[in-house]
């Protein structure tokens, strides 16, 4: 299976900047692995979510994205958040000053504990499904029969949590040794069996008086037992399969749990903001939910094919400088994966605020999802569009953190993100409805980055104003090609009649446009995050 290699051993102090440029350069490429492999699941997340919403009504979509909500949360809090925060910087530490046998046996230990805190949760959270409805779906009890439904599906997906857990160890091991492959293209795995389930199952479950959104609980759990399978060969080449054993009194175990707490408070309070918005969602109709979720499904495109695949190439570079002790080179680093961030992070939000309701017509406007629904989702997502860059810079930051072991300052901006998302949603949502509430996530993202930023300055050197200079270049370029593709849209639009291909040219050509744009107006000026990932991709194919 292709991987990356490992990195050489820390050089001497008189070459540690050599290195440091060397190593990232090495982020650039990593980041690439992990973006193709993202790119591959979310354009496959796409046809998923263009078959949700052609084949399911409103009502069995808002029903699914609740019940899914509360287990792929708790999935982000204990298995990606406290893993990849608080499991992955103390495996990379272990790893850099003691060696790989240490490593192993941290691995084992951890695995150990890991497994019975699933298990416990998973069981947990069957039992008692009908409260966790309660808590974030109360709204739903005014639908005869939709608290019902969103109960049973709650039950049928819940054991995904243990299976995306498990996986997300696996992760975090695989990370340490800077192998990307398998940790980037598994996650498609899901949304192949989501699909797959999705066009096969719901008529079969009808006819035999089954609930029909009964097939997305199904694939779920299958495409959760395909990620853990798809790591087992990766994990044994590297010597990680060892049996689990349980031992809270390793010092490695011990330093993960000490920074897990505050990690699980300090995420637990941002996806609290996901929570309470599903509970005021709940009660803003038929079809908020669906809304909210298809426009955080978009968001959630590029940040993940790059955003998130950066910080995840990033983390285990910036955990072993710190071990280090090479200040200024977490300091580069810092600079240089924020960035890239904002590179992708401002291109998309000019994107989606620029073609929001072409994009969403093109995407999902068939069977089922008709004019309607398009128009809502399109105001969604220009709410939630325009806090893209926010995220995307937010993510480098905590990185930054965790890698120095400061959990205690991300828990206190989460605390202050949670009640500005509070505030500004019990504000809007009365005249916005569920507009509102994807305006307060952006909002309460601002908050959460000019807190981090401001206290990050205090531990390292932020490189302000190279990160300023390349934030407004960027800018410059997706400024002009958002106004480009917006006409361009428009005109395409006046030039076609109604019809199935005339719904998807203007948001095709509109994305085309703006991508055409985008890339000449930063080549024109001389861009360096582009030439960054031109040389990657060069690199890479080179190496293939």
């Amino acid at each position: 299976m292709p991987s990356d290699d490992v990195d050489s051993a820390k050089a001497p102090p008189a070459d540690a900047a050599s290195e440091g440029d060397e190593e990232r350069r090495r982020i650039t490429g990593r980041a690439g692995v992990v973006a193709a492999g993202t790119l591959t699941s979310r354009v496959l997340g796409l046809f998923r979510d263009q078959t949700l919403a052609a084949v399911f009504s409103r009502a069995e979509t808002d029903a699914f994205f609740v019940a899914f909500t509360i287990p792929n949360v708790l999935r982000q809090l204990l298995a990606e958040g406290a893993v990849q925060n608080a499991v992955l910087p103390v495996m990379s530490k272990t790893k850099t000053l003691e060696g790989d046998d240490a490593t192993r046996e941290f691995f084992s230990a951890v695995r150990g504990i890991s497994l019975v805190v699933l298990l416990a949760v998973t069981v947990a959270g069957v039992a008692f499904a009908p409260t966790l409805v309660g808590l974030f779906a109360a709204g739903y009890r005014d639908t005869p029969g939709q608290f019902e439904r969103t109960v049973t599906l709650t039950r049928w997906v819940f054991p995904y949590i243990f299976f995306m857990g498990t996986a997300a160890l696996g992760l975090a091991a695989l990370n340490t040794y800077k192998r990307f492959f398998v940790t980037a293209f598994a996650p498609a795995l899901l949304n192949v069996a989501f699909i797959a389930c999705a066009l096969l199952l719901p008529t079969w479950l009808g006819a035999r008086g089954h609930e029909r959104t009964l097939a997305l609980a199904v694939g779920v759990l299958l495409g959760g037992t395909l990620q853990v399978v798809a790591q087992w060969p990766s994990l044994r080449k590297i010597g990680f399969l060892s049996r689990p054993r349980i031992d809270l009194k390793h010092p490695g175990v011990r330093d993960a749990m000490r920074r897990m707490v505050p990690v699980l408070f300090g995420i637990g309070v941002y996806y609290i903001d996901v929570l309470l918005a599903r509970r005021f969602l709940s009660e803003l109709g038929v079809g908020a939910q669906s809304y909210f979720a298809w426009a955080l499904r978009l968001c959630d495109f590029p940040q993940g094919i790059f955003v998130m695949a950066l910080q995840a190439a990033t983390l285990p570079s910036l955990s072993a400088l710190v071990a280090g002790g090479q200040q200024d080179e977490v300091s580069k680093t810092f600079a240089y994966g924020m960035r890239l961030a904002l590179f992708v992070g401002i291109a998309s939000t000019a994107l989606f605020v620029a073609l929001a309701e072409p994009l969403v017509i093109a995407i999902f406007q068939r069977g089922a999802f008709d004019a309607k629904s398009s128009s809502e989702t399109a105001r969604a997502l220009v709410a939630q569009g325009a806090g893209i860059w926010m995220v995307a810079a937010v993510r480098q930051c905590v990185a930054v953190y965790y890698s120095m072991g400061d959990t205690r300052t991300p828990v206190i901006v989460s605390a202050l993100d949670l009640c500005m998302f509070i505030t500004l949603a019990l504000t809007l949502r009365g005249p916005m409805g569920h507009v509102g509430i994807s305006l307060a996530v952006t909002g309460a993202a601002l908050v959460q980055l000019t807190l981090l930023m401001f206290w990050l300055r205090r531990r390292i050197e932020l490189r302000f104003s190279e990160i300023a200079a390349s934030a407004l270049r960027t800018a410059v370029s997706a400024a002009a090609a958002g106004a480009v593709a917006y006409l361009s849209a428009r005109q395409i639009t006046a030039a076609t009649s109604d019809g199935p291909i005339a719904r998807v040219l203007p948001g095709i050509g509109g994305a085309m446009v703006f991508g055409l744009v985008f890339l000449a107006a930063a080549w024109l000026t001389r861009s360096p995050e582009l030439l960054m990932v031109v040389e990657a991709v060069r690199k890479r194919r080179a190496r293939a």
